[in-house]
This record gives C-alpha cells, sequence and structure tokens, in this order.
C-alpha cells in the first residue's frame, strides 16, 4: 500500500493556499511538503497531526490510500 497526497494540495489550491504557508502555520518545512507531491513516500504521523490541526481538517481529507494492486495496474 502507498499514500498518496493529492486531497492535500487539492485543499490547498482549495483555500487558495501555497505550500510556504501551510509550512509556517504548521511548523513543517518546505522540503516535507515537496517530499509529500511525490505518492508513495513516508511522512511521519506527526506531520500529518500538525497539517491537519493547522488546516482544520482530518487524515481523510489530506490523504488517501493505494491498494498495490491499483499501483500495479497503473505501471
Amino acid at each position: 500500500m502507498a499514500a498518496s497526497y493529492k486531497k492535500l494540495f487539492k485543499l490547498l489550491i482549495d483555500r487558495e493556499m501555497k505550500g510556504k504557508e501551510l509550512a509556517l502555520k504548521a511548523n513543517v518545512s518546505v522540503a516535507t511538503l515537496a517530499k509529500m507531491k511525490k505518492d508513495g513516500v513516508s511522512v511521519n504521523s506527526d506531520v500529518l497531526v500538525r497539517i491537519c490541526t493547522a488546516l482544520d481538517c482530518t487524515l481523510d481529507d489530506i490523504i488517501e490510500i493505494i491498494p498495490d494492486s491499483c499501483l500495479k495496474d497503473s505501471k
């Protein structure tokens, strides 16, 4: 299984918020957000909690779990 953070970046677009703004508000590095743009990358759960707190949302709003079978189909 892999994690997709596309929902997070869609949420930022919907809220007209830049990644740099989120990084400051959530106290995470811009490099971490850049890393999250690559689906399947692991991120510490503390980072995800800080992002959810900053955006006043839940994990379901920012992350989607992709089953391995879907990953194989897309290759």
